[in-house]
C-alpha cells in the first residue's frame, strides 16, 4: 500500500501547508509556479517540510518535463542521459515548448566533480535546475553553481501546520488520535512532517487507535532513529568528538560509521574534524589540522561511498594525537577581557604611523624588533593566556 506521506501529499499550492512565505498571496514560489517563471533554485531546509512536492508542483505549473534523481545514488550518466534524452525528436531543452526540469534531492551529496559536471547544462539552459538540500548551500554547492541559482529557505513546520497535517491525515485515513497522542507526535517529530506521517503510518499497520505507547514503538524502527537535525544527530556527533578527545578510537570509528551508514554529509562530520584538530589537539601536534584538512578536501573532491576511508583515515590519526586545548582556552580567556574592558587603548610604540602626524603624535616610537616588554594594553599588562602543556606531558 502506498505510503500515508506519499498518499497525503498535495499536488497544488493551494492544498499545501506551510512555508507561507515562499507559497502566500504574492510570494516568490507562488508567483514563479502560477505565472510560468522559469529559472534554477535551490531549496534549503531541514528534512519533511516540502522540499520535494514544491518542486513537483513548480514543474507541473510550468508543464515542464519533470526528472527527480536523488544525488545519494546518481552519477554524472544520469545527467547525460536526461540532457541527452530525444523526446519526439527534440532533444534540446525545450520539448514540444515543454523545458526539461530536473529536481536533484540532497545535491549536497555531489562532489565537486559531479556539480562541475552540471554546471554548463544549467547555465546553457539545457536543463532547469531545481536543488533540495538539507545542509548550507553556501559550503554544500560551489559557487559557480550556485550563482545561477535562487536560494529558498524552508522552515520547520510550525505546530500548527503539524496540527493541519494531521487532520488532513485523520480526514483520508479514519482513525482517533486523542489530543494528547497527537501533542506527542508533533512533538517528537521536531516539524518533520514525514516522520511524524511515517510513525503514524507504521502505527496504524498494526493497531486502529495510535496511543502514545504505540507511537513510541513505532519510533523504533532503524529507518527512523538517525534525524539529522534531531537528537540522535546530536547524541551521535557528541560521542564521536568525545571518543577522539578520549583517545579511544575504536569508540570514534563506531560513531563515524553509525554516521555514514545513517547517510550523514561527509564534510559535516569531515567539518568537525578540522575544528578538533585546532580545539583539541592544538599545540601537542599541530600537524593534525593539516591532515585534518586533507580529509576534508578528500570528503570535498571524492565524495561517499569512498571518502569513508578518508574519514576513518583522519579518525584513526586525531584520536591517537596527544591533546593540548592551550591555544583554545587562551582565546576563550582573551575573549573574556575584550568582553570586560572593551577597546582598550593600544599602546603608542605598537602603533602604525603612516604620516607624518601620526609619527609626531608618537606612534611607533621606541618599538624594537624583538622586545620584551609586553605589548598589552596597560590595563592587561602581565596578563598570561596562553598556558602551553610541556610536550612530554
Amino acid at each position: 500500500m502506498e505510503p500515508l506521506a506519499s498518499r497525503l501529499r498535495p499536488e497544488t499550492l493551494n492544498d499545501f501547508i506551510g512555508q507561507e512565505h515562499l507559497v502566500g498571496d504574492g510570494k516568490p514560489l507562488r508567483v514563479a509556479t502560477e505565472e510560468g517563471h522559469l529559472f534554477s533554485f535551490i531549496l534549503w531546509g531541514p528534512p519533511g517540510v516540502g522540499k520535494t512536492t514544491l518542486a513537483r508542483i513548480y514543474a507541473k505549473g510550468l508543464k515542464a518535463i519533470f526528472y527527480e534523481l536523488s544525488a545519494v545514488s546518481a552519477g554524472k550518466g544520469d545527467i547525460k542521459a536526461i540532457v541527452d534524452e530525444d523526446t519526439d525528436g527534440h532533444p534540446l531543452q525545450q520539448v514540444q515548448g515543454r523545458p526539461k526540469v530536473l529536481f536533484l534531492d540532497e545535491i549536497h551529496r555531489f562532489n565537486k566533480a559531479q556539480q562541475d559536471y552540471l554546471l554548463p547544462f544549467v547555465e546553457s539552459g539545457k536543463l532547469t535546475l531545481i536543488g533540495a538540500t538539507t545542509e548550507n548551500p553556501s559550503f554544500e554547492v560551489i559557487p559557480a553553481l550556485l550563482s545561477r541559482c535562487r536560494v529558498f529557505v524552508l522552515n520547520e513546520h510550525s505546530a500548527d501546520d503539524m496540527r493541519a497535517i494531521l487532520r488532513r491525515a485523520k480526514k483520508m485515513s479514519r482513525f482517533d488520535l486523542d489530543i494528547e497522542a497527537r501533542d506527542w507526535l508533533i512533538a517528537m517529530s521536531g516539524g518533520d512532517a514525514r516522520t511524524a506521517l511515517s510513525v503514524l503510518d507504521q502505527t496504524l499497520k498494526l493497531y486502529k487507535t495510535p496511543t502514545i505507547e504505540r507511537l513510541k514503538q513505532a519510533v523504533q524502527s532503524k529507518h527512523l532513529r538517525y534525524d539529522k537535525h534531531g537528537e540522535e544527530h546530536h547524541n551521535t556527533i557528541s560521542a564521536f568528538i568525545k571518543s577522539l578527545r578520549a583517545g579511544q578510537s575504536d569508540a570514534a570509528i563506531y560513531y563515524l560509521a553509525r554516521m555514514v551508514e545513517a547517510g550523514e554529509a561527509p564534510l559535516f562530520i569531515a567539518r568537525r574534524m578540522v575544528i578538533f584538530a585546532s580545539e583539541d589537539v592544538g599545540l601537542a601536534q599541530p600537524t593534525a589540522l593539516v591532515v585534518a584538512n586533507a580529509v576534508f578536501r578528500a570528503c570535498e573532491t571524492i565524495g561517499y561511498p569512498e571518502c569513508a576511508i578518508n574519514l576513518v583515515h583522519g579518525v584513526a590519526y586525531l584520536a591517537g594525537c596527544k591533546k593540548d586545548r592551550s591555544a583554545y582556552d587562551a582565546l576563550l580567556a582573551a575573549k573574556e577581557d575584550v568582553a570586560t574592558y572593551g577597546n582598550l587603548p593600544i599602546p603608542l610604540h605598537t602603533r602604525n604611523a603612516p604620516t607624518k602626524l601620526m609619527k609626531e603624535l608618537g606612534y611607533g616610537e621606541g618599538y624594537e624588533k624583538y622586545d620584551k616588554e609586553s605589548y598589552l594594553p596597560e590595563e592587561l599588562k602581565g596578563k598570561k593566556y596562553l598556558k602551553r602543556k610541556k610536550l612530554e606531558e
